[in-house]
């Protein structure tokens, strides 16, 4: 998968680029992330890439010109961030994983020429209700959230188990040693019966987005499983209550 971002910044993105599960990931081939400097579409002697908005008021605006031409270098996809956009969510980025090829433009100042929203932009995303100085974070989380999902970078069953991958919060994790100062994992996880894990880890999912984020359970289609496991996680809730 080829990713495309284009920024004002560059430089942010040497870090994000060479460490951890990123990293691996482009040493292998699996994944090519190009960082276009938005700059170099400036052909102006002073590089400007933003100017006064028409209308008047504080800030600056990105121009058209740089935009329009960086954006004829690139294929695929292209999604502007911006906090009037849809919500970033783990189905977004199932989604974007399967593309060949995405191109990310990282808003600065007041954003960027409608122009280029109207005729360039395919997706607006926001990652949340907030404002930043600009959109290079937004653009690094939601490369890290969709490079694990491309085929290679993780194991498939890694993020799988992820929360809202399947629209349910992840279950507790525990690692050696078993006991420390008197806190000990639960017996379940030693016991070498997967079945019966698997039954407690999905009971522990279900528990924990019943309790944090009931809001994910509203028009799920639970199994009967499902069901039977939410049953008794109310009726233990409601005895501990």
């Amino acid at each position: 998968m080829k990713i495309n971002i284009l920024t004002l910044f560059p430089e942010m993105f040497s870090g994000f680029k060479s460490e951890s599960i990123i990293g691996k990931a482009l040493d292998r081939g699996l994944l090519e992330i190009n960082i276009i400097d938005i700059r170099d579409f400036c052909y102006d002697k002073h590089k400007q890439a933003d100017d006064m908005p028409f209308g008047g008021g504080a800030g600056m605006v990105m121009k058209i010109e740089p935009l329009f031409r960086a954006l004829e270098t690139v294929k695929g996809k292209v999604i502007y961030t911006t906090p009037q956009g849809v919500k970033f969510n783990q189905q977004l980025a199932i989604s974007l994983s399967q593309e060949e090829e995405i191109t990310i433009i990282a808003g600065h100042y007041e954003g960027i020429d409608e122009r280029v929203v109207e005729n360039k932009v395919d997706l607006e995303v926001s990652i949340g209700d907030f404002v930043l100085t600009g959109g290079e974070l937004p653009a690094m989380l939601m490369v890290d959230c969709i490079a694990r999902l491309v085929p290679g970078v993780i194991k498939k069953e890694s993020y799988e188990n992820d929360s809202f991958f399947n629209g349910l919060l992840d279950y507790p994790q525990y690692t050696r040693p078993a006991e420390y100062e008197g806190l000990k994992v639960p017996a379940i996880l030693l016991s070498g019966h997967h079945k019966n894990i698997e039954t407690w880890r999905l009971k522990e999912s279900l528990k924990r987005t019943y309790i944090r984020r009931k809001d994910l359970l509203e028009g799920r289609e639970l199994t009967k499983v499902e069901k039977k496991l939410l049953a008794e996680i109310k009726k233990e809730l409601g005895k501990e209550r």
